[in-house]
């Protein structure tokens, strides 16, 4: 698949913005949207892709799916009566993004095929001076719609570089290289995995997937949504909102099943995964090989009905071992053995703290962001940071979910941004930001909550956490308890900086 061509970009601005979004996949459109229908018409997103979607326009790689339902999947101010299926192919959700713009008319406000390279706050101007490839432009309030995955994460296996045919990770993938008939390598067996190994094990000639730890695996139970519906939920907006509601509360539930702590009721979800790969998966050698050594939740539960039967087919291999080194020619094993390959697809995940760390931001004093993140990726509730003034982060830092649609926490997130925008023009503030001793109080209480999570108490490493074992990436409870915390902010927990008479 290609970028679409660029659309009409709006006049390069010359005067301070009133808000400036990096990025444009659902936290920055969501977020130009509300601030348009606040009345903040100056706003400006910058994408460097050619296309908004920002992870949907990244990842087309075959099977690309949600695993949420679609209908919770898309924002609640921006509702979709004719989703396809109950889950969401990349197609469609990357389509449903491209027509927010439209429908919204946003495309005054993009920049697309823009990179930002560095934003450094003028503490005297009270603004933020943003470099481009493009060039520069500044804004009274910068936020940060950078999503977590689109920097791939590379394994560091050793002869990594030698192989000699083709080599993309699965958030690259090459539609060029044809694979009917080649012996195709998966490395990996985590949610882009389970997903690129069903849709093309038919067509290759041989697939090994080599996995290092089996994943849990629960029912995806996905079906066609036809006309009837489509037409029930045009005509009955209340149908759709109830199905959405039901979906809603019965993630939520799942925060009780083991998706956020271990608890009584973690073995039953556990059982539920084990009798789904009972079912599907006949011979006991290769079920024992599929069995996860951990809770469940500690590392991302998936969701799959295709999954454990590609792995029994003929034509397709698992392999446990430890990888010694990738040769010329395939991947060779600890013992020994030798995998002769033609394409090798790397499904490693992604690089959760690159997306900030790669663009150099420049608080108060010259803090870099990265320097103030040395210890620990952290944020105040997820979304400003002290010492960065008028700077705020859409799923920041332990704001993303296991369990239900983190397009609830980008609402949530969008709405607290917005009061914090209303309270700097009631009040004539030039600049607003987190107290230092508030941001470490939230991050001792969550720290706190992690420390009994599923995620620190499973048996397991993540990519969720850090270096130092730190969870880094998800909120440790329910939606309802974020979206409660975010309801309105607490201006005690901030620095609010009045605007210079004349200013």
């Amino acid at each position: 698949m290609t970028d679409e061509p660029a659309r009409d970009t709006p006049p390069w601005p010359t005067t301070p913005l009133a808000v400036l979004v990096i990025g444009a996949g659902f936290s920055g459109l969501a977020m130009a949207i509300r601030c348009r229908q606040a009345g903040i018409d100056d706003v400006m997103v910058v994408e460097k892709a050619a296309s908004v979607g920002g992870t949907w326009h990244t990842n087309t790689y075959p099977g690309a799916a949600c695993d949420i339902p679609a209908h919770l999947y898309a924002l609640s101010f921006a509702p979709k009566a004719d989703w396809t299926r109950t889950y969401a192919g990349q197609p469609e959700i990357a389509a449903y993004l491209g027509g927010l713009v439209e429908r919204f008319d946003l495309a005054r406000c993009l920049a697309l095929s823009t990179a930002v390279t560095g934003a450094v706050w003028d503490e005297g101007r009270a603004l933020w001076r943003v470099e481009t490839d493009r060039g520069p432009v500044e804004a009274r309030v910068l936020v940060s719609g950078m999503g977590a995955l689109h920097h791939p994460a590379l394994p560091a296996i050793p002869g990594l570089s030698s192989f000699r045919g083709p080599l993309f990770h699965t958030a690259a993938w090459d539609h060029h290289v044809p694979l009917a008939g080649r012996r195709v390598g998966v490395i990996g067996t985590g949610a882009s995995a389970i997903q690129v190994v069903p849709a093309i094990a038919p067509e290759v000639g041989r697939l090994v997937l080599f996995q290092r730890t089996p994943p849990w695996v629960m029912p995806r139970n996905d079906r066609a949504i036809g006309p009837r519906l489509h037409a029930l939920f045009r005509r009955l907006p209340l149908a759709r909102r109830l199905l959405r509601g039901a979906q809603f509360w019965l993630r939520e539930a799942q925060a009780a099943l083991g998706f956020t702590r271990v608890s009584r009721l973690t073995r039953l979800a556990e059982m539920a995964s084990r009798l789904h790969l009972r079912r599907q998966v006949r011979d006991p050698a290769l079920r024992a090989k599929l069995r996860p050594p951990y809770r469940l939740g500690c590392k991302r539960v998936l969701i799959s009905d295709e999954f454990y039967p590609a792995l029994t087919r003929p034509n397709v291999a698992l392999e446990t071992g430890q990888i010694r080194a990738v040769t010329p020619d395939g991947v060779t094993m600890a013992d020994g053995t030798h995998h002769p390959l033609d394409v090798l697809v790397l499904a490693t995940g992604f690089d959760v703290t690159a997306s900030l760390a790669r663009v150099p931001v420049v608080g108060r004093d010259g803090l870099i962001l990265a320097r103030a993140w040395g210890e620990r990726v952290a944020a105040h509730r997820g979304v400003a940071l002290a010492g960065f003034p008028n700077f705020f982060m859409l799923l920041g830092p332990n704001t993303g979910l296991g369990h239900n649609s983190v397009v609830l926490m980008i609402e949530a997130q969008v709405e607290y941004v917005l009061a914090c925008l209303a309270e700097m023009k009631a009040r004539h503030l030039a600049a607003i930001e987190p107290a230092p001793e508030a941001q470490a109080r939230h991050l001792a209480e969550l720290e706190a909550r992690l420390s009994a999570s599923i995620w620190q108490q499973g048996g397991c490493a993540s990519w969720y956490q850090d270096a130092a074992g730190h969870n880094i990436a998800l909120w440790p409870g329910t939606v309802v308890a974020y979206r409660r915390a975010m309801r309105a902010p607490d201006w005690s927990e901030f620095v609010l900086t009045p605007a210079r008479s004349g200013a």
